[in-house]
């Protein structure tokens, strides 16, 4: 015969009487148990053992004996399985006695499974092993390569559709990024460049002035910046401003199950969000790169003057030492940069979990993993240009 539903059982309510002798309680129940009666009998129950529990200590024990009780629901099953974790979480026991058998397959049903995952008393030392951290270090470290290795490849597939259908490229976004990841980099980009610049001439007459050698400085600052300063310091500024840019805003539609929508919605994130900031870390960095580069240039020139170096002849030395593999160089590890800036900043802003530190903890992220990647990049290219001279 199937159980009556709430609403055809009688108005009964429920009671609960409580017998406490020291450290030992009994908490008798009648009645009916369900949504409707539990509300202040359970906050009074709660304020019951609070106050019972803080007199006593630990080691206390609370029979709950359900002899009188003539049905149970769900939030009858909840308001039990709560005494007992109350009373474990104290030191103490809680049991249940003259529990009707048809209901028991109902607190088996309710019971979390707390008791696979024990949790360790005063004697138990949590400390790990090194072998499980370097274990635990290792396989999350396989999981971001491998998650790593699946958005490069969602990214590859993007690209590829971009260039097959341009038209359905949202480039109102790009544009919007390039403006804010480039333009507004320009004042930034062109006072480091200046400055690095200056004193990358300073520094270099210095050494060069032992040997006579001043004219030298404009060969040898070209060529650090063209092929190595310029890009490299490009890429770390973009990284601290653009990636931790785009790890945050992504984070935050993470974090507010924006990009969960758009699955729902049948739109790709990949590229509805990221392709748009990819193509334009492409674009940018590479044009921000050379407008580095030239300031760099012009500042150590103006810095040479100072060493009776004259524009005319610091340009000559600069012109007959550059030449276009230096700036192919140059921009070809920017533009890889700036996929690397870009890609890092989308990937760690899908991967933002929950919580108020979650959106700043994967900008932080994206700018540790975009500056480790342009340094490994870098080096790369250097060993490249020594194998074959390029």
């Amino acid at each position: 015969m199937p159980s009556p539903s709430l609403t055809e059982l009688p108005a009964q309510a429920a009671t609960a009487q409580w017998q406490i002798e020291g450290a030992t309680a009994s908490l008798s129940l009648t009645g009916h148990l369900n949504a409707h009666t539990l509300g202040g009998l359970w906050r009074d129950c709660q304020l019951r053992q609070a106050a019972w529990l803080a007199n006593t200590g630990r080691q206390a024990a609370l029979t709950i004996d359900l002899q009188q009780v003539s049905y149970l629901d769900g939030a009858a099953i909840a308001f039990l399985i709560d005494m007992q974790h109350t009373q474990q979480a104290a030191g103490g026991t809680a049991t249940l006695v003259n529990l009707d058998a048809r209901y028991q397959p109902l607190i088996q049903q309710y019971q979390p499974f707390d008791n696979l995952f024990p949790k360790p008393d005063g004697n138990h030392h949590t400390h790990t092993s090194l072998v499980e951290r370097v274990g635990k270090a290792t396989f999350d470290l396989a999981e971001d390569a491998r998650t790593q290795i699946v958005f490069i490849g969602q990214l590859a597939n993007s690209l590829g559709w971009a260039f097959r259908n341009p038209r359905l490229v949202r480039w109102n976004d790009f544009v919007g990024v390039a403006v804010e990841a480039g333009v507004a980099a320009i004042p930034i980009v062109a006072l480091v460049a200046f400055l690095i610049g200056v004193i990358l001439a300073f520094q270099s007459a210095i050494g060069l002035k032992q040997f006579g050698a001043e004219t030298f400085v404009a060969n040898l600052v070209s060529l650090s910046i063209f092929r190595e300063l310029g890009p490299l310091m490009t890429a770390i500024l973009l990284a601290g401003r653009s990636s931790a840019a785009f790890a945050a805003e992504i984070g935050t539609m993470t974090v507010n199950n924006e990009v969960d929508a758009l699955v729902t919605g049948g739109i790709d994130p990949i590229r509805f969000l990221v392709l748009p900031r990819m193509l334009a870390g492409i674009l940018v960095a590479p044009i921000l790169s050379l407008f580095s580069d030239l300031i760099g240039v012009f500042a150590a020139s103006l810095t040479m003057l100072a060493y009776q170096i004259p524009f005319v002849t610091f340009y000559e030395a600069v012109l007959k030492t550059i030449h276009l593999n230096d700036v192919m160089s140059g921009l070809t590890k920017s533009l890889l940069f700036g996929l690397i800036i870009a890609g890092v900043g989308c990937l760690r802003g899908m991967q933002t979990g929950t919580g108020a530190a979650a959106v700043g903890l994967s900008a932080t992220r994206a700018v540790v993993s975009s500056l480790i990647l342009i340094v490994m990049v870098d080096g790369v290219f250097a060993y490249i240009s020594y194998k074959t001279g390029f």
